[in-house]
């Protein structure tokens, strides 16, 4: 368990960071817009709900509101709703078919030009607009994706490192260190609607690769921020107790304190507003329980896997809320680990001391609730039915990542998660997200690059040189055999069937497409390293 001091630590770091309350923040469009944002997408005026949650209004949120009340209870006029909002809303720019390649191109230099087409200016606010403006540049996702999201972009960011993009690497860093000391946390990506949650805390991670590019007066430059993410992250530690969890904290019964993914709000996402309808018509839970869970869902990045399924098939079981995952807290040893590292730099040793030993306890409380003996793999904790979820997929190779040596036991573990990878999750293009086929995107046959490049990380790193390549070889690959016949890079890939695209999902597969260029280019300069 965390020490006393640790806790009183925390709790006064985030008495002093002041996190930013849920009511003090700007409107989401169903906020904003009430029964019309409701009727638009429930009626389908847009087949992707995304559209009308990113529309631009061409009047004041409030003025448009009265009107479509007066206009649609007035029986002498023809109301058209499709025509209303026309009316009085932009649609926002879709920029995906600048994203076809020059068939005289190389992925390289195809990505290069990317970079380019996926840059965004610093943003001006726009009244009643869901976009969060930024100071800085960016670069965006791509495809529906207009909009910065948080952990794609440490991804992206390892391509801008190879591509020599420094000044917008820092850009970017320096983005989300703004909206941390404006909002008190990362938002899933930049718009009002995704306020209410984070996704996997990748700051300091970022922040250490602009540092491998500037030196580590970095690192020191951004500490305020990397601090109070973390607080956001511990927030309510002090006070929980065992088996009631406080917002992303969960005390264990013997005291250990992990963390889960957590949604403020307990409503229909505007983004998926329709769905998240239909999912909880379709379960018999009380529907705010489910809307809780898809958004905790939504704010691990794997919206929707078998990982978050009581049934393990069925989206109307999730229970994302219920279960300590073993990346999340993987992540947080680096968060931790990060910090104690910055302190050092800052001369500060016993709050470096204090970070530490953090990680440590947090690594101990992650081996002991999430690696599976029988599976001989990590996999996550359901702390509401006190198991193991064993669901074997990337996420268990994450510990390998972040996890301190001890005396061999890492790599002794390693080399038996490897033989699990190899039998369970290794396919001709590289890992698939699960051992479940769902329809889900987050599941089989769907690989993603984000998971490849940290299983590669995590087993190299931990002695599985050789499976590490051959991951990054087949990955790689398919990336270029996809590039080759329809000269794009995309969100995701079919990697069991290679004559076949990924699927699955609230939405059709993305081109672009800023993670996977970044992990492209990361595996490409990291296969050319000696060993």
């Amino acid at each position: 368990m965390y020490t006393r001091y640790t806790i009183l630590l925390l709790t006064a770091l985030l008495l002093a960071g002041g996190l930013t309350s849920q009511d003090s923040l700007p409107k989401s469009p169903d906020q904003l817009y009430a029964e019309l944002f409701a009727d638009v997408q429930m009626a389908r005026i847009f087949p992707d709900s995304k559209t009308f949650a990113d529309c631009i209004p061409k009047k004041d949120p409030a003025e448009i509101l009265k009107s479509y009340r007066a206009a649609k209870n007035n029986p002498a006029l023809r109301f058209s709703l499709a025509l209303f909002v026309e009316e009085n809303f932009s649609q926002p720019a879709n920029r995906a078919p600048a994203y076809n390649s020059n068939p005289n191109q190389s992925i390289t230099e195809h990505i290069q030009g990317l970079w380019k087409l996926l840059r965004r200016d610093s943003d001006s606010a726009v009244k009643g607009s869901s976009l969060l403006a930024l100071p800085h540049s960016y670069i965006v996702p791509g495809g529906r994706f207009r909009e910065i999201y948080y952990w794609d972009s440490y991804f992206t960011l390892l391509g801008l490192k190879e591509s020599r993009e420094f000044e917008i690497m820092e850009n970017m860093i320096d983005n989300f260190a703004y909206l941390i000391n404006k909002y008190g946390h990362i938002p899933n990506g930049n718009r009002t609607y995704y306020l209410s949650r984070s996704q996997p805390p990748f700051f300091t991670q970022m922040v250490e690769l602009l540092a491998s590019v500037k030196g580590d007066q970095v690192i020191l430059q951004y500490l305020p921020a990397m601090e109070k993410e973390y607080q956001y992250w511990m927030e309510g530690a002090a006070q929980a107790k065992k088996g009631q969890p406080v917002k992303r904290v969960v005390i264990l019964p013997d005291e250990s304190i992990l963390n889960r993914y957590w949604d403020e709000l307990a409503t229909p996402r505007p983004e998926s507003y329709r769905e998240d309808i239909e999912t909880a018509n379709k379960s018999s839970r009380n529907k705010t329980r489910v809307y809780q869970q898809l958004r905790a869902g939504a704010a691990s990045g794997w919206d929707f896997s078998s990982r978050w399924l009581a049934d393990g098939k069925t989206l109307a079981t999730i229970e994302t809320a219920d279960i300590i995952p073993v990346d999340l807290n993987s992540l947080l040893v680096g968060v931790e680990n990060s910090l104690a590292r910055a302190y050092k730099i800052a001369k500060q040793d016993s709050m470096a001391m204090q970070f530490e030993t953090a990680a440590e306890k947090r690594q101990t409380a992650i081996e002991k609730y999430c690696w599976s003996k029988e599976l001989k793999f990590y996999t996550d904790y359901n702390f509401r039915k006190a198991a193991l979820t064993k669901q074997i997929t990337p996420a268990g190779l994450f510990p390998f990542v972040f996890f301190s040596h001890k005396q061999g036991y890492l790599s002794l573990l390693a080399r038996q998660a490897a033989m699990v990878v190899q039998e369970k999750l290794l396919q001709p293009g590289g890992l698939q997200t699960s051992v479940q086929t769902t329809g889900e995107q987050w599941d089989a046959p769907n690989g993603w690059a984000p998971l490849q490049w940290m299983a590669v990380k995590g087993l190299a790193r931990s002695g599985q040189i050789g499976l590490a390549k051959e991951i990054a070889q087949r990955w790689t690959r398919l990336n270029e055999k996809v590039y080759k016949e329809n000269g794009k890079l995309m969100e995701k890939y079919n990697v069991v069937d290679l004559t076949l695209p990924a699927g699955g999902g609230e939405y059709a597969a993305q081109d672009g497409f800023g993670w996977t260029n970044g992990v492209y280019l990361a595996l490409i300069a990291w296969l050319k390293q000696p060993v």
